[in-house]
């Protein structure tokens, strides 16, 4: 399995860069992530990432769930758009807020895929 290196530890990503530990998380493996993703070349990630990455952490450990990007820029007050004007893709997103792999109702990580 592919992985990248923090400060001298390896932390294990999947075949698609998505975090496989959960808990290996912190802003230096966002930032990782980002650079790898290429989101972000620069650490630490603007404040507007970096709220929106928390958001969606914090609404994922509650729900269990991913949240929806509409209702992430409503609650960190920022334009309706924010995932998309921040990140361009919602997918890489989640990959720099260490959620795991998008499944739910017939892999619609699959059909994102296909629309590349």
């Amino acid at each position: 399995m592919p992985f990248i290196e923090v400060e001298g530890k390896k932390i294990e990503l999947d075949e698609d860069d998505f975090l496989v530990n959960f808990d290996d998380w912190d802003e230096k493996v966002a930032c990782a992530i980002a650079d790898k993703l290429g989101v972000s070349k620069t650490c630490p990630l603007t404040k507007e990432k970096l709220e929106i990455i928390k958001f969606m952490r914090e609404y994922y450990k509650k729900f269990n769930a991913f949240p929806v990007p509409r209702y992430i820029c409503k609650n960190v007050h920022q334009p309706k758009n924010c995932t998309y004007e921040e990140f361009f893709d919602p997918l890489s997103a989640y990959k720099i807020a260490g959620l795991p792999r998008v499944v739910a109702y017939g892999e619609i990580f699959d059909e994102i895929r296909k629309l590349k």
